[in-house]
C-alpha cells in the first residue's frame, strides 16, 4: 500500500484523536478556571508570558501572537511575551548560563507578579519548564501548566494544570491547540 493512498491510516488517526477529544472533556473545568485566570491578568495590567520547547514551542508562540495581534476580530493589542522566540536571548543565556534557564532568566527580568506563566510540555518533565513554573512561582507570578502523559515531574507543581489523557504527543498539542483557541475565543467575546 502506498503512503500517498493510506486513507486506512489516515482514520485511525482521526480515531485515535475522536477518543482524547472525547476523554478530554473531563477537562472543561479546568479549561475554564484557566480562562479566567488569563482574562483576569490581562484586565488587571498584567501579561502572558509563554514558553515550549519543539512543537510546544509553537505552541505557546501561536498563543501570544494571537493576544498581541488579534485572534478573529479587531480589539486593542494585549500583552503577552512567548519566551521561546528570542534566539538570541535563548543563544545568550543558554551559551552563558545552560539551557534549563533559557525560560527562568527571562522571567526574572520581565516576569511580575501581575503576571501569568503558561508552560507548555507534553511529558511535563522538561528541565527548563519545570525551571520556568519554579521562578515564575517564587516571583509571584500565576502558573499554567499545558501538558500530556501522566503530568511527569510538572504534575502539581502548578496553579493550574490542563494535563491531556493521552499519550501520543501529537495528541496532546492537538488538544493544546484547542484549548488555546478556546482562551482566544472567549477573550475576544469581550470588551478591552
Amino acid at each position: 500500500m502506498s503512503a500517498l493512498n493510506n486513507s486506512a491510516g489516515f482514520n485511525t488517526t482521526l480515531g485515535e484523536l475522536f477518543e482524547v477529544v472525547r476523554k478530554s472533556a473531563e477537562l472543561a473545568e479546568v479549561v475554564a478556571s484557566t480562562t479566567d485566570a488569563i482574562v483576569n491578568c490581562l484586565r488587571s495590567g498584567g501579561k502572558v508570558l509563554s514558553c515550549g520547547n519543539g512543537g510546544s514551542s509553537a505552541d505557546a508562540l501561536h498563543l501570544v501572537e494571537e493576544l498581541v495581534g488579534r485572534y478573529k476580530r479587531d480589539r486593542r493589542s494585549l500583552p503577552g511575551i512567548c519566551l521561546s522566540a528570542d534566539v538570541s536571548i535563548l543563544t545568550c543565556i543558554a551559551n552563558d548560563y545552560g539551557y534549563d534557564n533559557v525560560f527562568s532568566r527571562q522571567i526574572e527580568g520581565l516576569g511580575r507578579p501581575d503576571d501569568l506563566l503558561v508552560g507548555f510540555t507534553t511529558s511535563g518533565n522538561s528541565p527548563n519548564i519545570l525551571k520556568a513554573f519554579e521562578t515564575a512561582s517564587r516571583l509571584g507570578l500565576k502558573t499554567i501548566f499545558l501538558g500530556g502523559k501522566d503530568g511527569g515531574q510538572a504534575k502539581g507543581i502548578c496553579d493550574w494544570e490542563i494535563i491531556v489523557p493521552s499519550a501520543t504527543t501529537a495528541r496532546i498539542q492537538e488538544i493544546h491547540t484547542v484549548v488555546l483557541h478556546h482562551w482566544l475565543e472567549a477573550i475576544d467575546n469581550l470588551e478591552w
